[in-house]
């Protein structure tokens, strides 16, 4: 990026001061336009006339901020015919020469930089080894293997310690035995069962429970947490065991896959009404169901008729 350098004492300069302000706002956009495109001071005819009017331009001659083509002033070029040139623009503002010279030295500066950066990254990612990277002599290598056989001392098994049981060998329940190869890794089929095979204990009052979804088809575990179990006993009391197997039995049979633990129940359980024991539990098991078939309209019609003859009529 190039700059178009103007002095902090133009404010008051004559020739500006004599162009006004509607001018200085187009010398100041084509100074700005030769400084980007490396004019040299140099503004094209069409640019002057896209940024400002005619009356400016001359104004800006007039002035003598701008020469026209065949102009007496030495320091400046001789712009082409049409075009214009900024009075003294390469006292205050480098050439092009220069520019693009300052712009290769940065170029090459910022791609040393880059090289230095990552020929720094990839010492960081694969550092230098010098044992891996040097190879090794057969004297060294040799004389290394002697100087550590050399250093070997045979210990016995007394002097190691190794001759008689340490007491924490075996002897101390807290602390973890060192592995023997003579014992098995898995614990005898005894010990498996009276570890992991044991039944959950139900509370008595509970039982009758367990014992009805069983026999419903209800198959769960009763694998509960004391709160549960307070839980579950507030229930039963509450509610009585018919209603609750049957509330289970709707909901193993909605259930996208088959419950595990009676857990699953309690929220359903919580939300039913008291029943008292004795009560209906099933849906609509208090409705006594009829056999016989309602009769058609035909055979109400007949019975209507009947019903409306004297019995000697009917007789006939």
């Amino acid at each position: 990026m190039t700059w178009f350098k103007v002095d902090d004492t133009a404010h008051a300069h004559p020739k500006l001061l004599k162009a006004g302000n509607a001018a200085l706002g187009l010398w100041v956009r084509a100074g700005a336009y030769a400084a980007q495109h490396l004019t040299e001071g140099v503004i094209p005819g069409v640019v002057a006339q896209l940024y400002g009017t005619a009356p400016q331009a001359r104004k800006l001659v007039a002035s003598g901020l701008w020469h026209t083509a065949g102009h007496d002033c030495t320091r400046c070029a001789q712009p082409a015919q049409g075009d214009y040139v900024m009075h003294d623009f390469l006292i205050y503002n480098p050439t092009r020469a220069r520019v693009e010279d300052d712009r290769a030295k940065a170029a090459d500066r910022q791609q040393r930089a880059r090289e230095k950066a990552a020929a720094q990254r990839n010492q960081e990612r694969n550092p230098i080894d010098s044992s891996a990277n040097h190879p090794r002599n057969d004297d060294e290598s040799s004389a290394e293997s002697d100087e550590c056989s050399a250093n070997q001392i045979e210990f016995s098994e007394d002097i190691a310690g190794q001759g008689t049981p340490s007491q924490s060998d075996g002897m101390d329940p807290s602390r973890s035995p060192r592995p023997d190869p003579s014992r098995p890794a898995v614990p005898p089929t005894e010990v498996q069962q009276a570890s992991y095979g044991s039944t959950p204990t139900v509370p008595p009052n509970l039982t009758p429970l367990r014992d009805a979804l069983t026999a419903a088809g209800v198959v769960v575990e009763w694998s509960l947490a004391e709160a549960d179990w307070f839980r579950l006993e507030a229930i039963v009391a509450r509610t009585a065991v018919p209603a609750l197997v049957e509330h289970a039995r709707e909901q193993w049979r909605r259930a996208r896959s088959r419950p595990r633990s009676v857990r699953y129940f309690l929220p359903g359980w919580t939300a039913l009404p008291p029943v008292p024991a004795g009560a209906p539990t099933a849906p609509c098991a208090d409705v006594i169901r009829l056999d016989v078939a309602r009769p058609g309209r035909v055979a109400r019609a007949a019975d209507m008729f009947a019903a409306a003859l004297s019995p000697q009529e009917n007789a006939q």
